[in-house]
């Protein structure tokens, strides 16, 4: 290769260039690098293409292309030679998601062929614990059960739908989302609190890799709302995930939820970065 700026897609022969390029910022690249510790970069089994930019030989910046596109340390030339490759290739993605600079850089490019988007949510705190959360967590949250699926799925549904603006059941009628939401609990990455048999909080662990782990799908029950349970739940979420699955625990979080990041600081979560969403 030259020393000139270039993009190429990765595959196994590039993953230790790959994870050094994701150890920069472990607890803001927990997606991508899931992804890349879960499949070795074997592209049968990574779900996307990983593409890296490269400048004078050295790979600098990345750029996962699947469900979502997510840049990943991507600035200035990066960030255009990836939104001219996503161009070209034609939009296969539901959203853009990553650090707010490099997001928001690649939706100006490519709004002219991919636009209008359905929503574009321009400032998401990215927040991470790693000492253990600061606050007593709730006994009542464990891990869902197997056979507790179907108690969950109507929870995870709303949750999903509440936040995104959309349900979760696409073509298939929710058969992917409900096989994800399987995998999540019997690999018991699935906390709930339940009261008389309903749930009433709930969060899952997505997103996991040796140094980080990314908490997703945080709901309280509407009935429930305003009685502190999403800070004792959260804490015992946290407490189970520095213990059983990283070191440190990482969500990003919409600006405009100020109780959501309040309940976060109160745990202990302290704000290290800044996402941006683009959703079509």
């Amino acid at each position: 290769m030259g020393t000139s700026p270039a993009v190429r897609t990765l595959g196994p022969q590039d993953l230790g260039d790959v994870l050094r390029v994701l150890d920069r910022t472990p607890y803001l690249d927990v997606f991508v690098a899931s992804r890349v510790h879960a499949s070795g970069l074997v592209p049968s089994r990574l779900g996307g293409e990983l593409w890296g930019y490269y400048e004078s030989d050295q790979l600098r910046s990345l750029c996962y292309s699947g469900a979502n596109l997510v840049p990943v340390a991507a600035d200035g030339l990066a960030t255009k030679l990836f939104a001219d490759l996503a161009g070209r290739r034609g939009r296969r993605c539901s959203s853009i998601v990553g650090a707010a600079d490099a997001v928001l850089a690649m939706w100006d490019l490519l709004r002219p062929e991919w636009g209008p988007a359905r929503e574009v949510r321009s400032c998401q705190p990215v927040m991470q614990l790693t000492g253990g959360p600061i606050v007593p967590p709730d006994p009542k949250v464990r891990r869902v059960r197997p056979g507790e699926i179907d108690i969950l799925m109507p929870a995870a549904v709303a949750m999903f739908t509440e936040e995104v603006g959309i349900a979760p059941t696409g073509n298939d009628g929710g058969a992917y989302y409900r096989a994800r939401m399987v995998e999540l609990v019997r690999s018991g990455r699935a906390f709930a609190r339940f009261d008389d048999g309903a749930i009433v909080f709930k969060a899952e662990v997505g997103a996991v890799t040796p140094r980080a782990c990314q908490v997703q799908g945080v709901w309280v029950h509407p009935n429930r709302r305003g009685e502190g349970l999403s800070i004792g739940g959260m804490a015992a979420v946290a407490a189970f995930a520095l213990r059983d699955i990283a070191p440190t625990v990482s969500l990003y979080v919409n600006d405009f939820n100020v109780v959501a990041r309040e309940t976060y600081r109160r745990v202990g979560f302290t704000e290290v970065g800044r996402f941006a969403t683009v959703m079509f």
